[in-house]
């Protein structure tokens, strides 16, 4: 199934009615249905984007509601929170859609301005033909809608040497913790019988990083998701006990499944690995508790993500950042295990969707540049390590900083039997920088992760 997703920008002017003169008010808009518009039907949208009004506000999480509707009802209405001076205001309007007058009512968008049930200004909006049109139209996207749910059934078909992940990053928003679930299937190169093991780690704000692993045992193939030792993943639920911990999750997605390889490759496993996140923000509720720490999540924001592959790359770092609003970055870089691939610079997957739209637009643009040019660069160390990168009119720098007392070490065996070693972080430090080209590079945003950002670099 197919949604619709595009952008629009209108300029006009609004009358605040404590104020006399008119203000200049601009909206940049982001809109995504989950189905195809079509118009002698009824189509709702979710609204993101930027309010500005001159003087009184710029709010750049404005959020809302969009009905396209322009032969069944004949309107197209606006509804679009945000906030301006501290207040909750709330901009309700509509086109009125005729055949009298087609281009008018397209284009010009009378409003009302609400705080709460009380009017407090009016204005109107109007679609810039000359200058928005093309990029209205070009922005049109028409994405597959996919569940979360879907892709947690596993993938593993009895081939030998393949690894199968499902794992789990979380921060508790009262306690500062950080939690990482880890459940994985391993099937040998050489023939013998898959195996399912894991684990799970706490990292509190004070103290040290506790763990506890779980398994090997018999794989059993379960049908919607991973079942071993007495843990479970199964989508919206994550169960279990190890050692001293023992936790029964809700998992909330929020938002579409994100794919930070090319989509092909995890539908088609032609890569060594390939990597997805079926719930790339999510807000977790439930009881997890280690020892004598018990903590009761309330709204705690984190992600899901699987694996499917040969086993680790040669080297790699892993990025989840968690930025505020909605919006997430992921980054994968790795260096291939294969002899002729292992001397090449570090492959990077880099993933960040802000305001409802992800950039860059293609996964494969970050690791292969045009035709080899412009790729993502990533340096590999501890405890810092960072990746860079641009495209034609953005660029970004990320640094992480994973301290040694947040992070933990740990070994295990991938499919032909070689050793890997990954030191995993879900407290550790980032600093990103986003830029845009207007004649120069501007700051477009800045993020700085004071310990909530989930990070990790291995090696085999």
């Amino acid at each position: 199934m197919r949604g619709t997703a595009f952008t629009e920008t209108m300029l006009g002017t609004i009358r605040l009615d404590a104020k006399t003169r008119e203000r200049r008010i601009r909206l940049d808009l982001h809109a995504e249905a989950d189905g195809i518009l079509r118009p002698h039907r009824t189509t709702p949208a979710r609204l993101t984007g930027r309010v500005r009004i001159a003087g009184f506000a710029d709010d750049p999480r404005a959020e809302g509601e969009l009905e396209v509707s322009p032969l069944a009802r004949r309107r197209i209405r606006y509804q679009l929170a945000f906030t301006a001076d501290g207040r909750r205001l709330t901009l309700d309007g509509w086109k009125s859609v005729t055949a009298r007058r087609p281009v008018e009512s397209m284009t010009v968008l009378p409003f009302t301005l609400y705080e709460g049930d009380a009017r407090v200004g009016e204005g109107v909006l109007r679609f810039p033909l000359a200058t928005g049109l093309a990029p209205f139209l070009l922005s049109f996207r028409f994405p597959r809608r996919e569940s979360s749910a879907e892709h947690f059934p596993p993938r593993w078909n009895g081939e030998p040497g393949r690894t199968e992940v499902w794992y789990t990053t979380l921060t508790d928003p009262a306690s500062g913790t950080g939690v990482w679930l880890h459940h994985e299937v391993t099937a040998p190169a050489d023939g013998s019988e898959p195996f399912a093991h894991g684990w799970v780690a706490a990292f509190p704000r004070e103290g040290a990083v506790r763990h506890a692993r779980f398994g090997p045992v018999p794989w059993t193939r379960p049908a919607d998701g991973f079942a071993g030792d007495n843990v479970t993943v199964v989508p919206g639920e994550l169960t279990g006990n190890a050692g001293d911990f023992h936790w029964k999750l809700t998992e909330h997605p929020q938002g579409e499944p994100l794919f930070t390889f090319p989509r092909w490759s995890w539908r088609r496993p032609l890569l060594p690995a390939a990597q997805m996140l079926p719930a790339a923000r999510a807000t977790y509720e439930g009881e997890f508790s280690y020892g004598e720490q018990a903590l009761t999540l309330r709204g705690a924001p984190g992600a899901s993500a699987r694996i499917y592959g040969h086993g680790n790359a040669h080297r790699w770092t892993w990025l989840h950042a968690e930025l505020g609003g909605g919006d997430v970055l992921e980054i994968v870089a790795a260096v291939s295990t294969r002899p002729g691939l292992r001397r090449l610079p570090p492959l990077v997957f880099l993933r960040l969707r802000r305001r409802g739209r992800t950039w860059p637009r293609r996964a494969e643009r970050t690791a292969l540049g045009w035709l080899g040019m412009g790729r993502f660069r990533a340096v590999f160390g501890l405890p810092k390590w960072t990746v860079t990168g641009r495209t034609a009119f953005r660029r970004i720098r990320v640094e992480v900083d994973q301290p040694a007392e947040r992070t933990l070490t740990l070994e295990y065996r991938d499919p032909d039997g070689a050793r890997a070693v990954c030191r995993n972080s879900e407290s550790a430090d980032a600093r990103i920088v986003l830029e845009r080209w207007w004649g120069r590079w501007r700051p477009e945003a800045t993020w700085l992760l004071d310990g909530t950002a989930h990070a990790e670099a291995g090696e085999r």
